[in-house]
């Protein structure tokens, strides 16, 4: 079974959100996604700057297996991209939830958060695609 920490609200696409204390959010993928993509070998970021709307397409994860879109969880302006990732793309297997996160957004309304998925809803999702 993969984790899914409660503080994070998920997307049914598979990306996680964390509000930060300073309003912003940080995005990822979850490690179900990571798990099911297998082997990272490339992320592209979106720009710094860019906006975004919720369920937008926001960059692309490439693994051994597959390539994948990640999609904005939230809409707003991209603030940072984690720029580990361009040389250790496989931190995302190693760390999806800590220093495999890919973007950060400031949101245009943070009540966005309020419609994804908590932690126990996103595991079902999760299950009935084992």
């Amino acid at each position: 079974m993969s984790e899914t920490p409660q503080e994070l609200k998920y997307a049914s696409t598979h990306e996680w959100a964390r509000l930060e204390e300073d309003g912003s959010v940080t995005v990822g993928i979850s490690d179900h996604a990571q798990d099911a993509l297998g082997d990272v070998v490339y992320v592209e970021h979106p720009e710094v700057g860019q906006p975004v709307a919720a369920g937008e397409e926001a960059g692309v994860v490439e693994s051994v297996k597959a390539a994948s879109d990640i999609y904005a969880p939230v809409g707003g302006a991209i603030i940072a991209v984690n720029s580990v990732l361009e040389d250790a793309p496989e931190t995302v297997n190693q760390d999806p939830y800590g220093d495999g996160w890919f973007f950060r957004i400031e949101p245009a309304d943070e009540g966005q958060l309020e419609e994804l998925l908590d932690s126990e809803a996103y595991a079902e999702i999760c299950e009935a695609e084992s």
